[in-house]
């Protein structure tokens, strides 16, 4: 199911529903630090998007309440979050390793885990 982009706050939300399997709007609004945490209709106006882009469901319904499930996993959305900021880049990933590398974001041991990625999908023919 090919879902739109994602705003900071949906995938904050989609978080709350992909560590807890499930949950009402009221759960995912009290998961927010008390702090900062966005109003009941801000949240139910949020996942009421997600539903039309087809990035959670209803599951059920309990009382006077839905419980919502995602529909799209965490590694879906985080494929379609890199391929989008890439396109930003003409599809380039140099100058985003670049900047890890510089910023010392990037360490040897992701550069072996990366490498021993690329040997694996070379054996399966990918």
């Amino acid at each position: 199911m090919a879902v739109g982009r994602l705003s900071k706050l949906e995938l904050q939300l989609m978080n709350v529903l992909w560590n807890e399997g499930s949950a009402s709007i009221r759960e995912i609004q009290e998961s927010f630090p008390a702090k900062r945490r966005p109003a009941y209709t801000t949240i139910q106006t949020t996942v009421y998007r997600l539903e039309a882009k087809g990035a959670v469901r209803r599951a059920k319904k309990v009382g006077n309440f839905h419980i919502f499930q995602p529909t799209i996993s965490r590694e879906t959305a985080q494929r379609k979050l890199i391929d989008d900021f890439l396109a930003l880049f003409g599809g380039r990933i140099q100058p985003v390793m670049a900047h890890l590398i510089e910023s010392g974001k990037l360490t040897a041991a992701d550069v072996k885990e990366a490498e021993q990625t690329l040997r694996k999908l070379e054996q399966e023919g990918k």
